[in-house]
């Protein structure tokens, strides 16, 4: 049977619009009303917009495929992956959506204050630029250029493997895999030699060593490449754990690699590596994506709150910070006063169980099933004398009987867990209200941005289209077969087109 989804996914939007963004929003707002947008870049405006565009925010495009692909190669933080073909995955792909916009936001939003022009976001950007130079490079120049043959695989497999064992595919595997090793070993030390070949290289060991970490800052100079310095930051970014960083063959060996690195990256500039669609689909992503997460993190700190900022966002938002005491509880309720406290002191006597009296005895429609069992219930969400009754007992303990609209209780509480962050104190609490609180301080942020300085638009249709098509291929073919997950991928990445 067809699903429409056409109606859930425009209750899912407005939703998505009401909410302004992000999860902690409170202001409403129209998807297209903002301030007058902003100047579109020249690039931007002569592109066409893809096919499966669904969103737009300033001059940057969301589209289907984009949203499609976050939710396919992995899993996202705090949220769960919906079977493909259910409505709930719309639900997961708005909220993805919603995420993208915001960030795009914040992208906007850094490169109208400038923050692309900050030294320390353009040498990352730098450095990373000649990390996917050099791999370039090296790809086409070695790796390429490696070639086992089968009379190869067949000489190493007569006079290095022992006689009985089978040459099958897997052993071939092998063998070629480590005849591609050696060989990618002795190529990259000639390459690295004629690199080096007319180029001036000055290590300063000095400035590696690790006794004046304390007071060595980023910027000193540890290298010169034909006079362009390499800083002790760039060295220090890719040492990773203390114990990597302490050793000097390590901090050489870094070194080694970012002059490496610039070396290749200029001959890979040399045979126009820049223009590879491999290499400007990745620089284009990781620029967008550094300058976003130095720009949230600037705003980060900005945000950062006083204690009594601290202190009244508690006091104010204490029913989202502190955890209620709760307890694991199973009850049988009777029509009675006079049958409860028989069967409580049936259970007592030991001539019954809990269970076995909630399966036989209790008017709950489904005690047969759940043979009375409630599960974990906070301090003050039940009636109040049945609540009091049942935060009154210690574990294995059994109550009652309480009175309650719904008959006569025995309680027994199966297990506890005590009341945490309530108060200050608690550096669980306060780090809590912190993390909240600036949660809330970004989302502000975000909504003022997108109100007052950029302009959003939502294309539901689009967004129903494309589910749709999903949906139905989805439908379709598991009518005849059981889907592998790479057909699954595969497929819808393809949607689009």
């Amino acid at each position: 049977m067809k699903v429409l989804l056409r109606n859930p996914l425009k209750v899912i939007l407005l939703m998505l619009v009401t909410v302004l963004l992000v999860a902690c929003s409170r202001e409403p707002a129209d998807v297209a009303a903002s301030a007058e947008a902003p100047a579109v870049s020249m690039e931007a405006a002569s592109a066409p917009a893809p096919v499966d565009m669904i969103a737009r925010v300033g001059d940057q495009v969301i589209t289907f495929s984009e949203i499609n692909t976050m939710m396919n190669s992995s899993a996202i933080v705090g949220l769960s992956m919906p079977e493909l073909g259910t409505p709930e995955r719309d639900t997961v792909r708005l909220t993805l959506l919603d995420k993208h916009i915001s960030a795009n936001l914040l992208y906007l939003d850094a490169l109208k204050q400038g923050k692309d022009r900050d030294p320390a976001y353009q040498q990352e950007l730098a450095t990373f630029s000649d990390s996917i130079l050099a791999a370039l490079y090296r790809q086409k120049t070695v790796v390429d250029a490696i070639d086992v043959t089968d009379a190869e695989v067949r000489n190493f497999f007569d006079n290095h493997v022992a006689e009985g064992t089978e040459l099958t595919e897997e052993v071939r595997a092998g063998i070629e895999a480590r005849l591609h090793k050696q060989r990618f070993m002795t190529s990259m030390s000639a390459l690295q030699q004629k690199l080096r070949e007319g180029v001036e290289v000055v290590v300063i060991e000095a400035e590696l060593d690790p006794d004046d970490d304390e007071v060595r800052i980023d910027t000193t100079v540890v290298a010169r490449v034909d006079g362009t310095p390499v800083s002790w930051g760039e060295v220090k970014g890719l040492l990773g754990t203390p114990a990597n960083a302490g050793s000097m063959e390590n901090r050489l060996k870094a070194l080694n690699g970012i002059i490496d690195n610039r070396l290749m990256s200029v001959k890979a500039r040399a045979a126009g590596l820049e223009q590879d669609p491999s290499y400007l689909a990745r620089i284009g992503e990781y620029r967008k994506t550094l300058l976003i997460n130095l720009h949230r993190n600037s705003l980060l700190k900005e945000m950062e709150p006083t204690e009594a900022e601290l202190a009244a966002y508690f006091d104010s938002h204490r029913d989202q910070i502190v955890v209620p005491e709760v307890r694991d509880v199973q009850m049988v309720v009777l029509e009675t006063e006079a049958e409860a406290a028989e069967i409580k002191q049936k259970i007592e006597s030991g001539e019954l169980t809990m269970s076995k009296a909630a399966a036989e005895h209790s008017t709950v429609p489904d005690a047969a099933k759940t043979l009375g069992k409630i599960g974990w219930v906070s301090k003050g969400s039940g009636f109040p004398g049945l609540d009091a009754a049942t935060f009154a007992l210690a574990p294995g303990e059994i109550g009652g009987p309480v009175e309650s609209p719904a008959g006569w209780h025995l309680v027994k509480v199966l297990d506890m867990r005590d009341a945490a962050h309530e108060s200050l104190e608690d550096d669980r609490a306060v780090r809590e209200a912190r993390r909240l609180l600036i949660r809330d301080r970004l989302g502000e942020y975000v909504i003022n941005l997108r109100k007052n300085d950029f302009k959003v638009e939502i294309f539901e249709d689009t967004i129903a289209k494309y589910s749709q098509q999903e949906i139905d291929w989805y439908q379709e073919a598991r009518k005849t077969r059981e889907l592998s997950p790479g057909e699954v991928r595969e497929k819808i990445e393809k949607l689009r087109n």
